[in-house]
């Protein structure tokens, strides 16, 4: 997402996308999830990686506007209709230089009586049979992701979830102990603790009006961090400890920020006594 471009993300030249793209992949980082909504993103990834394309599990989304409408502002519209699912597909499939999606999500977290009745699901695996996806995703939240789970219909579920937005944890672990896989998104709480931002994004829960900030502060989590450990750096590995989690995606525009984040990644999830208190403090059970 943030390689959208001006308006909605961080102003960035083609080039500076490109070599950004090639480090996540000499970094040896081999997940790329991207959507129609974000702007110049699948132009930027088929043009400067398309050529690596086998160096990489590749993930977008359906149910965008192939288009957004001119002076609309996130979130964007969304069409999950057949005719439009199969559109989007072939014009990512176009943009990103590939014959083939390794994960198509749907996008929003529409209700299972929309899908359904739209026949979003059906024509996926109509794309899937004609070999242009090879997974089925959705892209989840409360209040529809419980019931997204109990179609059995989903391969993967992208689903939000961090320290400070911890409300989908239970349902990460009832995913995944289905069998799915799972993308968490926001595992570095949109980068709200670092010091760059000191939390300008907040609140970040979907269930909660509290200030990041503040569920840190009432948690005590400061109380946590071991010598040399950042706030970001916590975060980041809170989220690799949840046991149900295939990945997470950290979105950046800046290099730096990428090798920071692959160094912070690379000391694993927290220490068992340290994730368990911490799961304590914000509430999380199981």
């Amino acid at each position: 997402m943030e390689l959208r471009g001006l308006p909605r993300g961080p102003e960035i030249s083609s080039a500076d996308a490109g070599k950004l793209l090639n480090e996540v992949l000499d970094a040896g980082i081999t997940l790329i999830d991207t959507s129609i909504d974000y702007g110049d993103s699948e132009e930027l990834i088929g043009t400067h990686i398309g050529h690596r394309r086998d160096e990489y599990f590749l993930a977008s989304k359906c149910g965008c506007l192939l288009t957004p409408p001119t002076g609309a502002t996130p979130p964007y519209p969304h069409d999950y209709s057949a005719a439009n699912v199969r559109a989007g597909v072939e014009q990512s499939l176009r943009r990103l230089q590939t014959d083939h999606l390794d994960l198509v999500q749907i996008h929003m977290s529409p209700s299972r009586e929309q899908i359904e009745r739209e026949g979003t699901v059906d024509e996926l695996v109509k794309l899937r049979d004609e070999g242009k996806i090879l997974f089925l995703g959705m892209s989840g939240i409360l209040p529809h992701l419980a019931d997204h789970i109990e179609m059995g219909m989903f391969d993967v579920f992208q689903i939000p979830y961090s320290v400070l937005q911890p409300e989908h944890g239970a349902l990460v672990t009832k995913a995944a102990g289905r069998g799915a896989g799972v993308l968490i998104r926001g595992g570095v709480a949109r980068g709200t603790a670092s010091e760059e931002k000191n939390w300008s994004v907040q609140p970040l829960s979907t269930t909660s009006d509290t200030p990041a900030a503040d569920l840190w502060g009432a948690a005590k989590l400061d109380e946590l961090l071991e010598e040399g450990m950042g706030r970001h750096e916590f975060i980041l590995r809170f989220t690799l400890s949840h046991a149900g989690l295939s990945s997470t995606i950290v979105g950046t525009s800046r290099l730096d920020h990428l090798l920071s984040n692959v160094t912070m990644a690379s000391l694993g999830p927290l220490p068992e006594d340290l994730y368990a208190e911490a799961k304590r403090r914000v509430g999380i059970t199981g």
